[in-house]
């Protein structure tokens, strides 16, 4: 049908509204009798195929609403969204065939399906083959628009792809990147990650290890205090996480089929509310209480506008558990490991894996992932070297010169030649910060994969989401070269994360990793 001119005479700026006022617009568009389409993306450079695929989206109705995704949101890799959402925004509305644009502040299209109502949902070509799409999404907006009267309608015009234009001439990532990243495209390396992705649907997990509760106690600094040499702050929020082992099972649950965690909380204080509330919906928790003890609380105080940390105070008591406890994380071990295809010690030095439960651990497991992380409370004292034998080590460079102690050593000789003689193990990774990764097995040797982001957000966790994105593979015989990428894209993700505000999830590491190598 011709379109008429509703929104013709808008402004450009006119066009741009929120959800909320973009609903309540179409709702008398809608009683007015008119036809309304949508289409949602990112748009991050907008092309011929965009120009035409929104043309005939509006050649089907009376209205057509754009909307893109926010820019926390968007997993196309590193430097990514080239353009913010508000430049998005306003580039969009400047289309004379686009009525209104909105900003979707959320992961997935579902707000906006909700608030948008189209009688159109209107996809590229390249998702008419629901079998086809990397992250699922498309059956469930699918579904969702049908069940609100709508249906999805699929163009079929010339089409190209936003990130191959951009990864080939805007030269967003620095020349290591791009030269790594143009012979892993050549290499085949996409289509090997995600067929390894996929052999984790079925698979399971048990996590053992503390349950921390990360706080922010967001904070505005004023002046130093005029009788005390301190520095005296605003309050301005709070935020509660459930951290530690409870994190990183959740984002082993994006993969895998069944995780199960195995911890401690203490019985003063025990935030258990907070631990099972966070825990997604194929994550058991198996909690074990610590008598005359605090569950584990770090309290970071940050600077509320450019999330600088302050201090931190620990709440904890990381002395050894009592016997009781101790046999019963025992027997716990010694009921559960086996049975799981791949076992996960998260292992920071709080007192809980004792060495009657590594014991059982290194004797019960198919297959067992370590971590041994060092933090302010364990510095020097909770070393990999703890563990005689493991299949899979992941550590970060300081905590591998710790265990080794070799202070300025060349880290490839570390990793290759040092790390293997304290600890039986075939398959380690070394994480090295905004240096990336080194993998190393003992067939294939080392191999190093840069860093994927620069930009950093906050790094609580991202070791755990290294960790967590990347022990399944391992048990799985994936080559420890795309192990390491995988891991890299998930820290990536995650140091752009507040907190544990959210974990890494399949779609978006598909995503992210898929925009790289596209």
């Amino acid at each position: 049908m011709p379109a008429t001119n509703v929104t013709s005479l808008h402004l450009p700026a006119d066009k741009i509204r929120t959800l909320d006022q973009l609903s309540a617009v179409l709702e008398g568009e809608r009683r007015a009798g008119r036809k309304i389409a949508l289409a949602h993306g990112v748009f991050d450079l907008v092309h011929l195929g965009h120009v035409r695929h929104l043309q005939e989206a509006r050649s089907l109705a009376d209205i057509l609403v754009v909307t893109l995704t926010n820019d926390p949101f968007v997993n196309k890799g590193p430097g990514r969204p080239v353009f913010t959402a508000a430049l998005r925004a306003e580039m969009l509305a400047n289309l004379a065939h686009v009525s209104f644009v909105a900003i979707n502040d959320a992961p997935t299209a579902e707000p906006v399906l909700r608030a948008v109502r189209p009688d159109f949902y209107v996809k590229g070509p390249d998702y008419a083959d629901e079998s086809a799409d990397i992250t699922g999404g498309i059956v469930t907006e699918r579904r969702l628009v049908e069940s609100l009267g709508g249906r999805i309608v699929f163009t079929d015009d010339i089409t190209f792809s936003s990130s191959s234009l951009i990864n080939q001439h805007l030269g967003v990532y620095d020349s290591e990147l791009q030269a790594y990243l143009e012979t892993q495209r050549k290499g085949g390396t996409l289509d090997a990650i995600l067929k390894q992705i996929d052999l984790l649907q079925n698979r399971t997990a048990l996590l053992v290890g503390d349950a921390i509760i990360d706080e922010y106690q967001y904070v505005n600094p004023m002046a130093k205090a005029p009788k005390e040499n301190m520095i005296a702050t605003l309050f301005q929020g709070r935020e509660v996480f459930a951290g530690g082992v409870i994190a990183a099972a959740n984002h082993v649950a994006a993969f895998c089929k069944q995780v199960r965690v195995i911890t401690c909380l203490g019985d003063d204080d025990p935030y258990e509310d907070v631990v099972r509330a966070a825990a997604k919906p194929n994550v058991d928790v198996e909690i074990i209480r610590v008598p005359g003890r605090p569950t584990t609380r770090k309290c970071r105080f940050v600077e509320s506008g450019y999330m600088r940390k302050l201090f931190e105070v620990y709440h904890m008591d990381d002395s050894p558990p009592p016997p009781a406890v101790n046999a019963a994380l025992v027997a716990a071990l010694h009921k559960h490991a086996g049975a799981y295809d791949c076992v996960i010690a998260t292992d920071f030095g709080h007192g809980m894996l004792t060495t009657e439960v590594r014991d059982e651990l290194q004797k019960s497991s198919k297959f067992l992932a370590v971590n041994t992380q060092t933090n302010s409370a364990n510095f020097g004292f909770n070393l990999v070297s703890k563990y005689s034998r493991a299949d899979y080590v992941c550590i970060d460079a300081p905590e591998a010169r710790l265990a080794t102690g070799d202070k300025n050593g060349p880290i490839e000789d570390v990793i290759s030649i040092k790390l293997p003689d304290l600890v039986k193990c075939r398959h380690m990774v070394v994480t090295h910060g905004k240096n990336g990764c080194l993998t190393y097995d003992a067939d294939s040797g080392l191999h190093r994969i840069p860093a994927f982001t620069k930009q950093v957000v906050d790094t609580v966790g991202a070791g755990d989401a290294f960790l967590a994105a990347t022990s399944p593979l391992v048990a799985i015989g994936c080559p420890m070269p795309l192990v390491g990428f995988v891991g890299n894209a998930a820290g990536a993700i995650k140091v752009g994360i507040v907190g544990h505000r959210r974990s890494i999830e399949k779609p978006a590491l598909v995503k992210f990793i898929t925009a790289l190598l596209k």
